[in-house]
Protein backbone atom coordinates (compact mmCIF):
# COMPACT_ATOMS: atom_id res chain seq x y z
CA UNK A 1 0.00 0.00 0.00
CA UNK A 2 1.46 3.33 -0.99
CA UNK A 3 1.24 6.08 1.60
CA UNK A 4 2.80 9.43 0.83
CA UNK A 5 4.65 11.37 3.59
CA UNK A 6 3.10 14.46 5.09
CA UNK A 7 4.56 16.98 7.53
CA UNK A 8 2.71 19.22 9.93
CA UNK A 9 3.81 22.85 9.99
CA UNK A 10 3.10 25.14 12.94
CA UNK A 11 4.53 27.44 15.56
CA UNK A 12 5.23 25.81 18.94
CA UNK A 13 2.00 27.19 20.42
CA UNK A 14 -0.48 25.32 18.23
CA UNK A 15 -3.45 26.62 20.18
CA UNK A 16 -3.01 29.94 18.41
CA UNK A 17 -1.73 28.81 15.02
CA UNK A 18 -3.39 27.14 12.01
CA UNK A 19 -2.36 23.62 11.08
CA UNK A 20 -1.06 23.05 7.55
CA UNK A 21 -0.11 19.78 5.85
CA UNK A 22 2.38 19.29 3.02
CA UNK A 23 3.56 16.61 0.61
CA UNK A 24 7.00 17.14 -0.86
CA UNK A 25 6.85 20.84 -0.17
CA UNK A 26 3.39 21.21 -1.68
CA UNK A 27 0.16 21.82 0.24
CA UNK A 28 -2.06 18.77 0.68
CA UNK A 29 -5.08 18.88 -1.63
CA UNK A 30 -6.79 15.58 -1.02
CA UNK A 31 -5.24 12.18 -1.50
CA UNK A 32 -2.59 11.51 1.18
CA UNK A 33 -1.09 10.59 4.27
CA UNK A 34 -0.50 8.99 7.47
CA UNK A 35 0.94 11.75 9.64
CA UNK A 36 2.59 10.48 12.81
CA UNK A 37 4.47 12.13 15.63
CA UNK A 38 7.17 10.11 17.33
CA UNK A 39 8.02 10.60 20.99
CA UNK A 40 11.20 8.64 21.47
CA UNK A 41 10.43 5.20 20.02
CA UNK A 42 6.69 5.27 20.74
CA UNK A 43 4.72 6.68 17.80
CA UNK A 44 1.26 8.09 18.25
CA UNK A 45 -0.90 9.03 15.35
CA UNK A 46 -2.56 12.27 14.38
CA UNK A 47 -4.77 10.12 12.20
CA UNK A 48 -6.11 7.71 14.76
CA UNK A 49 -8.74 10.06 16.14
CA UNK A 50 -9.81 13.66 15.92
CA UNK A 51 -7.37 16.13 17.53
CA UNK A 52 -8.42 19.77 17.55
CA UNK A 53 -5.89 22.58 17.74
CA UNK A 54 -6.15 22.92 21.50
CA UNK A 55 -5.40 19.25 22.12
CA UNK A 56 -2.55 19.28 19.60
CA UNK A 57 -1.10 22.31 21.33
CA UNK A 58 -1.31 20.68 24.72
CA UNK A 59 0.42 17.53 23.48
CA UNK A 60 3.21 19.38 21.68
CA UNK A 61 3.78 21.74 24.57
CA UNK A 62 3.95 18.82 26.98
CA UNK A 63 6.82 17.19 25.08
CA UNK A 64 8.40 20.50 24.17
CA UNK A 65 8.81 22.29 20.82
CA UNK A 66 10.94 20.41 18.34
CA UNK A 67 10.89 17.20 20.35
CA UNK A 68 8.54 15.47 17.96
CA UNK A 69 9.28 14.08 14.54
CA UNK A 70 6.88 13.81 11.61
CA UNK A 71 7.20 10.33 10.13
CA UNK A 72 5.90 8.31 7.20
CA UNK A 73 4.18 4.96 7.49
CA UNK A 74 5.80 2.14 5.55
CA UNK A 75 4.52 -1.41 6.07
CA UNK A 76 1.83 -2.37 8.60
CA UNK A 77 3.28 -3.46 11.91
CA UNK A 78 2.29 -3.98 15.54
CA UNK A 79 3.59 -1.09 17.59
CA UNK A 80 2.10 -0.10 20.90
CA UNK A 81 0.22 3.17 20.67
CA UNK A 82 0.84 5.90 23.22
CA UNK A 83 -1.45 7.94 25.44
CA UNK A 84 -4.11 5.23 25.43
CA UNK A 85 -4.78 5.81 21.73
CA UNK A 86 -5.60 2.26 20.60
CA UNK A 87 -6.94 2.96 17.12
CA UNK A 88 -5.63 0.49 14.54
CA UNK A 89 -4.26 3.36 12.45
CA UNK A 90 -1.89 4.23 15.30
CA UNK A 91 -0.13 0.87 15.01
CA UNK A 92 2.06 1.21 11.93
CA UNK A 93 5.75 0.64 11.39
CA UNK A 94 8.52 0.71 10.51
CA UNK A 95 8.60 4.51 10.43
CA UNK A 96 10.56 6.90 8.25
CA UNK A 97 11.52 10.38 9.40
CA UNK A 98 10.49 13.10 6.94
CA UNK A 99 10.61 16.31 8.98
CA UNK A 100 10.66 18.03 12.36
CA UNK A 101 7.85 19.68 14.24
CA UNK A 102 7.90 23.43 13.77
CA UNK A 103 9.59 23.34 10.34
CA UNK A 104 8.26 23.44 6.83
CA UNK A 105 9.57 21.06 4.12
CA UNK A 106 11.85 22.47 1.49
CA UNK A 107 10.58 23.05 -2.02
CA UNK A 108 12.10 21.76 -5.25
CA UNK A 109 14.55 24.70 -5.30
CA UNK A 110 15.77 23.94 -1.78
CA UNK A 111 13.99 26.93 -0.31
CA UNK A 112 11.43 26.70 2.45
CA UNK A 113 7.94 26.33 1.03
CA UNK A 114 5.69 29.34 1.40
CA UNK A 115 2.86 29.20 3.96
CA UNK A 116 -0.52 28.08 2.64
CA UNK A 117 -4.12 28.38 3.75
CA UNK A 118 -5.23 25.92 6.46
CA UNK A 119 -6.79 22.77 5.04
CA UNK A 120 -8.57 19.64 6.25
CA UNK A 121 -7.17 16.21 5.43
CA UNK A 122 -9.80 13.59 4.58
CA UNK A 123 -10.31 10.64 6.89
CA UNK A 124 -11.72 7.61 5.08
CA UNK A 125 -12.55 5.63 8.21
CA UNK A 126 -13.84 8.35 10.53
CA UNK A 127 -17.39 7.72 11.68
CA UNK A 128 -17.88 10.23 14.48
CA UNK A 129 -20.84 12.58 14.28
CA UNK A 130 -19.85 15.70 12.40
CA UNK A 131 -21.68 18.27 14.54
CA UNK A 132 -18.94 18.13 17.20
CA UNK A 133 -16.03 18.26 14.78
CA UNK A 134 -13.87 21.40 14.70
CA UNK A 135 -13.48 23.26 11.46
CA UNK A 136 -9.89 22.04 11.06
CA UNK A 137 -8.48 18.71 12.13
CA UNK A 138 -5.67 16.48 10.92
CA UNK A 139 -6.80 13.00 9.91
CA UNK A 140 -5.74 10.24 7.53
CA UNK A 141 -6.45 9.24 3.95
CA UNK A 142 -4.61 6.44 2.14
CA UNK A 143 -4.35 6.15 -1.60
CA UNK A 144 -2.93 3.75 -4.17
CA UNK A 145 -3.34 3.55 -7.90
CA UNK A 146 -7.04 2.67 -7.99
CA UNK A 147 -9.17 4.69 -10.43
CA UNK A 148 -11.39 7.28 -8.79
CA UNK A 149 -14.70 8.67 -9.98
CA UNK A 150 -14.35 11.86 -7.97
CA UNK A 151 -11.89 13.65 -5.73
CA UNK A 152 -11.32 12.77 -2.10
CA UNK A 153 -14.10 14.46 -0.12
CA UNK A 154 -13.40 16.70 2.83
CA UNK A 155 -14.25 15.49 6.30
CA UNK A 156 -17.40 17.56 6.42
CA UNK A 157 -18.72 15.73 3.36
CA UNK A 158 -18.38 12.26 4.88
CA UNK A 159 -22.00 11.64 5.82
CA UNK A 160 -22.90 7.96 5.68
CA UNK A 161 -26.63 8.58 6.16
CA UNK A 162 -28.73 8.12 3.03
CA UNK A 163 -29.81 11.32 1.37
CA UNK A 164 -33.43 12.33 0.93
CA UNK A 165 -33.25 11.34 -2.75
CA UNK A 166 -31.86 7.92 -1.88
CA UNK A 167 -34.59 7.33 0.68
CA UNK A 168 -37.16 8.31 -1.94
CA UNK A 169 -35.60 5.80 -4.31
CA UNK A 170 -35.90 3.18 -1.58
CA UNK A 171 -39.59 3.92 -1.10
CA UNK A 172 -40.32 3.82 -4.85
CA UNK A 173 -38.52 0.51 -5.28
CA UNK A 174 -40.11 -1.01 -2.17
CA UNK A 175 -43.59 0.01 -3.27
CA UNK A 176 -43.00 -1.41 -6.76
CA UNK A 177 -41.58 -4.73 -5.51
CA UNK A 178 -44.25 -5.23 -2.86
CA UNK A 179 -46.81 -4.88 -5.64
CA UNK A 180 -45.02 -6.88 -8.35
CA UNK A 181 -43.03 -9.41 -6.32
CA UNK A 182 -45.07 -10.58 -3.31
CA UNK A 183 -44.49 -14.04 -1.88
CA UNK A 184 -47.11 -15.55 -4.17
CA UNK A 185 -45.33 -14.21 -7.25
CA UNK A 186 -41.96 -15.43 -5.98
CA UNK A 187 -43.31 -18.95 -5.46
CA UNK A 188 -44.90 -18.90 -8.90
CA UNK A 189 -41.81 -17.68 -10.74
CA UNK A 190 -39.32 -19.96 -9.00
CA UNK A 191 -41.23 -22.95 -10.37
CA UNK A 192 -40.99 -21.77 -14.00
CA UNK A 193 -38.19 -22.60 -16.39
CA UNK A 194 -37.17 -18.97 -16.96
CA UNK A 195 -37.53 -18.02 -13.32
CA UNK A 196 -38.87 -14.50 -13.79
CA UNK A 197 -41.77 -12.48 -15.18
CA UNK A 198 -40.78 -10.74 -18.41
CA UNK A 199 -43.58 -8.18 -18.02
CA UNK A 200 -42.27 -7.13 -14.60
CA UNK A 201 -38.73 -7.07 -15.99
CA UNK A 202 -39.83 -4.65 -18.70
CA UNK A 203 -41.57 -2.46 -16.13
CA UNK A 204 -38.40 -2.38 -14.04
CA UNK A 205 -36.54 -1.01 -17.06
CA UNK A 206 -39.15 1.33 -18.47
CA UNK A 207 -40.86 2.69 -15.35
CA UNK A 208 -38.06 2.67 -12.78
CA UNK A 209 -34.94 2.39 -14.94
CA UNK A 210 -33.33 -0.03 -12.50
CA UNK A 211 -31.26 -1.88 -15.08
CA UNK A 212 -29.69 1.41 -16.20
CA UNK A 213 -29.05 2.82 -12.73
CA UNK A 214 -25.23 2.67 -12.64
CA UNK A 215 -24.63 2.77 -16.40
CA UNK A 216 -23.19 6.12 -17.54
CA UNK A 217 -25.53 8.43 -19.41
CA UNK A 218 -23.41 8.25 -22.55
CA UNK A 219 -24.37 4.58 -22.84
CA UNK A 220 -28.06 5.05 -22.20
CA UNK A 221 -27.94 4.82 -18.42
CA UNK A 222 -28.74 7.15 -15.54
CA UNK A 223 -25.22 7.56 -14.23
CA UNK A 224 -25.89 6.96 -10.53
CA UNK A 225 -23.37 5.44 -8.17
CA UNK A 226 -22.97 2.21 -6.25
CA UNK A 227 -24.73 3.57 -3.18
CA UNK A 228 -27.97 3.97 -5.14
CA UNK A 229 -27.49 0.48 -6.55
CA UNK A 230 -27.06 -0.81 -3.01
CA UNK A 231 -30.38 0.74 -2.01
CA UNK A 232 -32.10 -1.11 -4.85
CA UNK A 233 -30.39 -4.43 -4.09
CA UNK A 234 -31.25 -4.16 -0.41
CA UNK A 235 -34.91 -3.84 -1.33
CA UNK A 236 -34.64 -6.74 -3.79
CA UNK A 237 -33.09 -8.92 -1.10
CA UNK A 238 -35.95 -8.03 1.18
CA UNK A 239 -38.54 -9.65 -1.13
CA UNK A 240 -36.35 -12.30 -2.86
CA UNK A 241 -37.14 -10.79 -6.25
CA UNK A 242 -36.92 -13.31 -9.09
CA UNK A 243 -35.19 -11.57 -12.02
CA UNK A 244 -31.84 -11.70 -13.85
CA UNK A 245 -30.88 -8.39 -12.25
CA UNK A 246 -27.84 -9.34 -10.20
CA UNK A 247 -26.17 -11.12 -13.09
CA UNK A 248 -26.66 -7.96 -15.16
CA UNK A 249 -24.98 -5.92 -12.43
CA UNK A 250 -21.94 -8.19 -12.62
CA UNK A 251 -21.75 -7.89 -16.40
CA UNK A 252 -22.13 -4.11 -16.22
CA UNK A 253 -19.29 -3.86 -13.70
CA UNK A 254 -17.06 -6.06 -15.87
CA UNK A 255 -17.67 -3.92 -18.96
CA UNK A 256 -17.12 -0.66 -17.10
CA UNK A 257 -13.89 -1.94 -15.55
CA UNK A 258 -12.55 -3.39 -18.82
CA UNK A 259 -11.60 -0.01 -20.30
CA UNK A 260 -12.90 -1.21 -23.68
CA UNK A 261 -14.91 1.73 -25.04
CA UNK A 262 -16.07 -0.20 -28.08
CA UNK A 263 -17.44 -3.02 -25.93
CA UNK A 264 -19.22 -0.51 -23.72
CA UNK A 265 -20.87 1.14 -26.72
CA UNK A 266 -21.90 -2.25 -28.07
CA UNK A 267 -23.33 -3.90 -24.96
CA UNK A 268 -24.24 -1.36 -22.28
CA UNK A 269 -27.20 0.28 -24.08
CA UNK A 270 -28.92 -3.11 -24.40
CA UNK A 271 -28.38 -3.87 -20.71
CA UNK A 272 -29.70 -0.42 -19.78
CA UNK A 273 -32.90 -0.89 -21.77
CA UNK A 274 -33.52 -4.38 -20.38
CA UNK A 275 -33.32 -5.99 -23.80
CA UNK A 276 -30.02 -7.71 -23.04
CA UNK A 277 -29.83 -10.41 -20.36
CA UNK A 278 -26.14 -10.35 -19.48
CA UNK A 279 -24.11 -12.50 -17.12
CA UNK A 280 -20.52 -13.36 -16.25
CA UNK A 281 -19.28 -16.95 -16.58
CA UNK A 282 -16.39 -17.27 -14.15
CA UNK A 283 -16.34 -20.48 -12.11
CA UNK A 284 -15.71 -23.93 -13.48
CA UNK A 285 -16.29 -27.36 -12.00
CA UNK A 286 -13.64 -26.73 -9.34
CA UNK A 287 -15.82 -23.96 -7.87
CA UNK A 288 -12.79 -21.72 -7.31
CA UNK A 289 -13.21 -17.93 -7.38
CA UNK A 290 -9.53 -17.08 -7.81
CA UNK A 291 -7.31 -16.81 -10.87
CA UNK A 292 -6.09 -20.38 -10.60
CA UNK A 293 -9.64 -21.64 -11.09
CA UNK A 294 -9.80 -20.33 -14.67
CA UNK A 295 -8.66 -23.11 -17.01
CA UNK A 296 -10.97 -22.69 -20.03
CA UNK A 297 -8.91 -22.34 -23.20
CA UNK A 298 -9.16 -19.43 -25.62
CA UNK A 299 -7.57 -20.03 -29.01
CA UNK A 300 -6.97 -17.48 -31.80
CA UNK A 301 -9.08 -18.07 -34.90
CA UNK A 302 -9.83 -15.93 -37.99
CA UNK A 303 -8.88 -12.66 -36.34
CA UNK A 304 -10.86 -13.51 -33.21
CA UNK A 305 -10.96 -16.31 -30.66
CA UNK A 306 -12.77 -19.55 -29.96
CA UNK A 307 -13.52 -20.96 -26.52
CA UNK A 308 -13.56 -24.56 -25.41
CA UNK A 309 -14.47 -25.77 -21.94
CA UNK A 310 -17.18 -25.64 -19.31
CA UNK A 311 -18.45 -22.98 -16.93
CA UNK A 312 -20.57 -23.93 -13.92
CA UNK A 313 -22.82 -22.08 -11.49
CA UNK A 314 -23.44 -19.27 -13.99
CA UNK A 315 -26.12 -16.94 -12.66
CA UNK A 316 -29.06 -16.78 -15.10
CA UNK A 317 -26.94 -18.57 -17.67
CA UNK A 318 -30.02 -20.38 -18.94
CA UNK A 319 -31.52 -17.15 -20.36
CA UNK A 320 -28.50 -14.88 -20.93
CA UNK A 321 -28.06 -13.58 -24.48
CA UNK A 322 -24.74 -11.92 -23.60
CA UNK A 323 -22.18 -13.99 -21.71
CA UNK A 324 -18.90 -12.50 -20.54
CA UNK A 325 -16.53 -15.44 -20.19
CA UNK A 326 -13.27 -15.66 -18.26
CA UNK A 327 -10.80 -17.81 -20.21
CA UNK A 328 -7.07 -18.34 -20.46
CA UNK A 329 -5.28 -17.43 -23.69
CA UNK A 330 -1.58 -17.59 -24.52
CA UNK A 331 -1.16 -14.17 -22.88
CA UNK A 332 -2.97 -15.09 -19.68
CA UNK A 333 -6.47 -14.70 -18.29
CA UNK A 334 -8.67 -12.65 -20.59
CA UNK A 335 -12.31 -11.65 -20.82
CA UNK A 336 -14.46 -12.54 -23.83
CA UNK A 337 -18.00 -11.77 -24.97
CA UNK A 338 -20.10 -14.61 -26.35
CA UNK A 339 -23.48 -14.22 -28.01
CA UNK A 340 -26.23 -16.33 -26.51
CA UNK A 341 -26.99 -17.84 -29.93
CA UNK A 342 -23.37 -18.65 -30.80
CA UNK A 343 -22.61 -21.99 -32.41
CA UNK A 344 -21.08 -24.55 -30.05
CA UNK A 345 -22.73 -23.13 -26.92
CA UNK A 346 -24.99 -25.45 -24.94
CA UNK A 347 -26.78 -24.83 -21.63
CA UNK A 348 -27.99 -26.98 -18.79
CA UNK A 349 -30.10 -25.62 -15.95
CA UNK A 350 -28.82 -26.72 -12.55
CA UNK A 351 -30.93 -27.98 -9.67
CA UNK A 352 -30.13 -25.57 -6.86
CA UNK A 353 -31.16 -25.31 -3.23
CA UNK A 354 -32.20 -21.68 -3.76
CA UNK A 355 -34.88 -21.88 -6.42
CA UNK A 356 -35.32 -18.10 -6.50
CA UNK A 357 -31.90 -17.62 -8.14
CA UNK A 358 -31.34 -19.76 -11.22
CA UNK A 359 -27.94 -21.13 -12.21
CA UNK A 360 -26.71 -22.99 -15.26
CA UNK A 361 -23.82 -25.01 -16.61
CA UNK A 362 -22.53 -23.75 -19.97
CA UNK A 363 -20.46 -25.84 -22.36
CA UNK A 364 -18.38 -24.23 -25.13
CA UNK A 365 -17.07 -26.20 -28.10
CA UNK A 366 -14.97 -24.00 -30.39
CA UNK A 367 -17.44 -21.20 -29.73
CA UNK A 368 -16.70 -17.84 -31.35
CA UNK A 369 -15.90 -15.07 -28.88
CA UNK A 370 -14.89 -11.41 -28.96
CA UNK A 371 -12.05 -10.14 -26.79
CA UNK A 372 -13.03 -7.54 -24.18
CA UNK A 373 -10.25 -5.19 -23.12
CA UNK A 374 -6.60 -6.19 -23.42
CA UNK A 375 -5.61 -9.80 -23.89
CA UNK A 376 -3.88 -11.17 -20.82
CA UNK A 377 -5.15 -8.35 -18.61
CA UNK A 378 -8.47 -9.98 -17.81
CA UNK A 379 -7.71 -10.83 -14.20
CA UNK A 380 -7.38 -7.16 -13.24
CA UNK A 381 -10.86 -6.55 -14.63
CA UNK A 382 -12.31 -9.72 -13.12
CA UNK A 383 -10.76 -9.17 -9.69
CA UNK A 384 -12.31 -5.72 -9.39
CA UNK A 385 -15.59 -7.05 -10.76
CA UNK A 386 -15.68 -9.76 -8.09
CA UNK A 387 -15.02 -7.16 -5.39
CA UNK A 388 -17.87 -5.01 -6.66
CA UNK A 389 -20.13 -8.05 -6.93
CA UNK A 390 -19.29 -9.02 -3.34
CA UNK A 391 -20.27 -5.53 -2.17
CA UNK A 392 -23.50 -5.67 -4.16
CA UNK A 393 -24.32 -9.09 -2.70
CA UNK A 394 -23.64 -7.78 0.83
CA UNK A 395 -26.26 -5.08 0.26
CA UNK A 396 -28.75 -7.69 -0.90
CA UNK A 397 -27.96 -9.89 2.12
CA UNK A 398 -28.60 -6.97 4.46
CA UNK A 399 -32.06 -6.54 2.96
CA UNK A 400 -32.91 -10.19 3.51
CA UNK A 401 -31.45 -10.22 7.02
CA UNK A 402 -33.50 -7.21 8.07
CA UNK A 403 -36.66 -8.82 6.71
CA UNK A 404 -36.21 -12.09 8.61
CA UNK A 405 -35.42 -10.11 11.76
CA UNK A 406 -38.66 -8.17 11.38
CA UNK A 407 -40.50 -11.42 10.69
CA UNK A 408 -39.10 -13.05 13.83
CA UNK A 409 -39.81 -10.07 16.09
CA UNK A 410 -43.37 -9.75 14.83
CA UNK A 411 -44.05 -13.45 15.41
CA UNK A 412 -42.53 -13.22 18.89
CA UNK A 413 -45.04 -10.47 19.65
CA UNK A 414 -48.04 -12.26 18.13
CA UNK A 415 -47.48 -15.87 19.28
CA UNK A 416 -48.95 -16.44 22.72
CA UNK A 417 -47.91 -19.41 24.86
CA UNK A 418 -48.60 -20.01 28.56
CA UNK A 419 -50.73 -16.89 28.57
CA UNK A 420 -48.05 -14.48 27.36
CA UNK A 421 -46.31 -13.55 24.08
CA UNK A 422 -43.26 -15.76 23.48
CA UNK A 423 -41.21 -12.61 22.98
CA UNK A 424 -41.42 -12.06 26.75
CA UNK A 425 -39.39 -15.19 27.42
CA UNK A 426 -35.70 -14.58 27.99
CA UNK A 427 -34.49 -17.17 25.46
CA UNK A 428 -36.44 -15.49 22.66
CA UNK A 429 -35.29 -12.05 23.81
CA UNK A 430 -31.69 -13.19 23.57
CA UNK A 431 -32.15 -14.57 20.08
CA UNK A 432 -33.79 -11.38 18.84
CA UNK A 433 -31.18 -9.18 20.51
CA UNK A 434 -28.33 -11.16 18.93
CA UNK A 435 -30.02 -10.98 15.54
CA UNK A 436 -30.46 -7.22 15.86
CA UNK A 437 -26.81 -6.72 16.78
CA UNK A 438 -25.59 -8.77 13.83
CA UNK A 439 -27.98 -7.20 11.32
CA UNK A 440 -27.06 -3.66 12.36
CA UNK A 441 -23.36 -4.52 12.21
CA UNK A 442 -23.89 -6.05 8.76
CA UNK A 443 -25.56 -2.84 7.63
CA UNK A 444 -22.56 -0.81 8.76
CA UNK A 445 -20.18 -3.09 6.86
CA UNK A 446 -22.32 -3.15 3.72
CA UNK A 447 -22.96 0.60 3.65
CA UNK A 448 -19.30 1.44 4.09
CA UNK A 449 -18.42 -1.04 1.35
CA UNK A 450 -20.97 0.61 -0.94
CA UNK A 451 -19.34 3.96 -0.32
CA UNK A 452 -15.90 2.51 -1.08
CA UNK A 453 -17.27 1.00 -4.29
CA UNK A 454 -18.84 4.31 -5.28
CA UNK A 455 -15.53 6.09 -4.69
CA UNK A 456 -13.44 3.23 -6.11
CA UNK A 457 -10.84 3.91 -3.45
CA UNK A 458 -7.94 1.80 -2.27
CA UNK A 459 -9.93 0.22 0.57
CA UNK A 460 -12.35 -1.54 -1.79
CA UNK A 461 -10.61 -4.96 -2.01
CA UNK A 462 -10.24 -5.40 1.75
CA UNK A 463 -13.61 -3.88 2.64
CA UNK A 464 -15.37 -5.99 0.00
CA UNK A 465 -14.05 -9.20 1.55
CA UNK A 466 -14.85 -7.97 5.06
CA UNK A 467 -18.43 -7.08 4.12
CA UNK A 468 -18.98 -10.32 2.20
CA UNK A 469 -17.73 -12.48 5.07
CA UNK A 470 -19.67 -10.70 7.82
CA UNK A 471 -22.92 -10.13 5.94
CA UNK A 472 -23.00 -13.75 4.79
CA UNK A 473 -22.76 -15.07 8.32
CA UNK A 474 -25.16 -12.48 9.74
CA UNK A 475 -27.82 -13.26 7.13
CA UNK A 476 -27.51 -17.02 7.50
CA UNK A 477 -27.65 -16.83 11.30
CA UNK A 478 -30.67 -14.51 11.21
CA UNK A 479 -32.48 -16.78 8.76
CA UNK A 480 -31.76 -19.85 10.91
CA UNK A 481 -32.84 -18.14 14.13
CA UNK A 482 -36.01 -16.94 12.42
CA UNK A 483 -36.98 -20.57 11.83
CA UNK A 484 -36.18 -21.44 15.45
CA UNK A 485 -38.32 -18.61 16.78
CA UNK A 486 -41.23 -19.67 14.56
CA UNK A 487 -40.95 -23.24 15.78
CA UNK A 488 -42.73 -25.99 13.84
CA UNK A 489 -44.45 -23.70 11.36
CA UNK A 490 -41.08 -22.29 10.32
CA UNK A 491 -40.10 -25.69 8.91
CA UNK A 492 -43.12 -25.99 6.64
CA UNK A 493 -43.14 -25.43 2.89
CA UNK A 494 -46.08 -23.03 3.19
CA UNK A 495 -44.18 -20.59 5.40
CA UNK A 496 -41.68 -18.23 3.69
CA UNK A 497 -38.94 -18.72 6.31
CA UNK A 498 -37.31 -21.55 4.35
CA UNK A 499 -37.08 -19.39 1.22
CA UNK A 500 -34.91 -16.85 3.04
CA UNK A 501 -32.88 -19.62 4.68
CA UNK A 502 -32.07 -21.09 1.26
CA UNK A 503 -31.22 -17.69 -0.23
CA UNK A 504 -28.98 -16.95 2.76
CA UNK A 505 -27.11 -20.22 2.32
CA UNK A 506 -26.63 -19.87 -1.43
CA UNK A 507 -25.50 -16.25 -1.03
CA UNK A 508 -23.06 -17.31 1.68
CA UNK A 509 -21.29 -19.55 -0.85
CA UNK A 510 -21.55 -17.24 -3.85
CA UNK A 511 -18.19 -15.57 -4.69
CA UNK A 512 -16.53 -17.60 -1.93
CA UNK A 513 -17.59 -18.52 1.59
CA UNK A 514 -16.76 -16.43 4.69
CA UNK A 515 -13.60 -18.43 5.45
CA UNK A 516 -12.29 -17.76 1.94
CA UNK A 517 -12.94 -14.04 2.25
CA UNK A 518 -11.37 -13.80 5.70
CA UNK A 519 -8.25 -15.42 4.29
CA UNK A 520 -8.38 -13.05 1.32
CA UNK A 521 -8.79 -10.10 3.66
CA UNK A 522 -5.75 -11.18 5.67
CA UNK A 523 -3.68 -11.39 2.49
CA UNK A 524 -4.86 -8.00 1.29
CA UNK A 525 -3.94 -6.19 4.49
CA UNK A 526 -0.61 -7.96 4.73
CA UNK A 527 -1.16 -10.30 7.67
Amino acid sequence: MSVFPASISSAPDLTQQPIDAYIGGQPVVGNIVAGFVSVGTRPWSLSSRRLDQTELGQRFQRIGPGAGTVVERAEPGHRTSADGDNDLLARFGPLKVVGQIGSQPAGADGQTAAPVEPITVCCRSHTETLDRRPSRCVLVCTRTGWPRQRGCPKVGDMNFAFSEEQEQLRQFVRSFLEDKSPETAVREQMETEKGFDEAVWSQMAEQLGLQSLVIPEEYGGQGYGFVELGVVLEEMGRVLVCAPFFSGVMATCALLQSGDDEAKKTHLPGIASGETFATVAFTEDSGKWDESGITMEASPADGGHTLSGTKSFVLDGHVANLILVAARSASGVSLFAVDGEASGLSRESLATMDQTRKQARLTFENTSATLIGTEGDGWNTLSTTLDLAAVALAAEQVGGAQFVLDMAVQYAKDRVQFGRPIGSFQAIKHKCADMLLEVESAKSAAYYALWCASEMNDELPSVASLAKAYCSEAYFHAAAENIQIHGGIGFTWEHPAHLYFKRAKSSELLFGDPAYHRELLAQRIGL
